[in-house]
């Protein structure tokens, strides 16, 4: 079956790359011919490298069976780690939440990665997501904190709101990252909704 791609003269090869190209998120029809063709144009070993790097990727990559962050071992390296705080999980939406909150250096603790946030809109609710493996974690480990790092977003609220109130009857304590003003930020620029979170988190110098 020809796809778009086929019915504007592409030999099958190309159009088949092209279409695999589309399929990504962010890239269009025109990313995707210019991706291609830059392979054509590219040494073999380049080609070769991408090929056996998406191959590697799909191979040995995995979700840790504890906090579905990825991993190429099972548990992660961050929940293999003594010098982590096992008690003290930081929830995020995605593995990228990790990276960036890794970048900081401020969090000694482990992670919780929910592969998503509850979106009824779009289909995504509570049993689409790790919610209910993050519930059972505190309910079978000695856990004092878990860190709800959703977004702050609508999604990312309802998500928060959702994780504190199935996880505050186990005991735990729950907190929420801070909002308020970026380092270097201007208050006259400030959006209503940042500096009013800025002034209720407010703390004593």
């Amino acid at each position: 079956m020809s796809n778009g791609f086929e019915q504007q003269g592409l030999i099958e090869p190309v159009a088949r790359l092209m279409e695999e190209f589309n399929r990504l998120p962010g890239i269009g029809p025109k990313t995707a011919s210019r991706l291609v063709f830059f392979l054509l144009r590219a040494p073999d070993e380049q080609a070769h490298a991408l090929a056996e790097a998406l191959a590697s990727l799909k191979d040995n990559v995995r979700f840790c069976s504890r906090c579905f962050n990825i991993t190429v071992s099972d548990p992660c390296m961050i929940c293999s780690n003594p010098a982590r705080d096992q008690a003290r999980i930081c929830v995020v939406e995605e593995p990228l939440d990790v990276l960036a909150i890794e970048r900081t250096s401020a969090w000694r603790g482990v992670y919780h990665v929910l592969h998503g946030r509850i979106a009824p809109l779009e289909g995504m609710n509570r049993e689409d997501i790790r919610f209910d493996e993050l519930v059972d974690r505190v309910r079978t480990e000695q856990v004092d904190e878990v860190l709800l790092a959703t977004n702050p977003n609508l999604e990312g609220e309802a998500t928060s709101f959702h994780l504190h109130r199935a996880l505050a009857p186990l005991g735990v304590k729950v907190t929420r990252l801070a909002r308020g003003l970026p380092t270097g930020g201007d208050l006259e620029w400030a959006d209503p909704s940042t500096l009013g979170s800025a002034l209720e988190g407010r703390r004593e110098l």
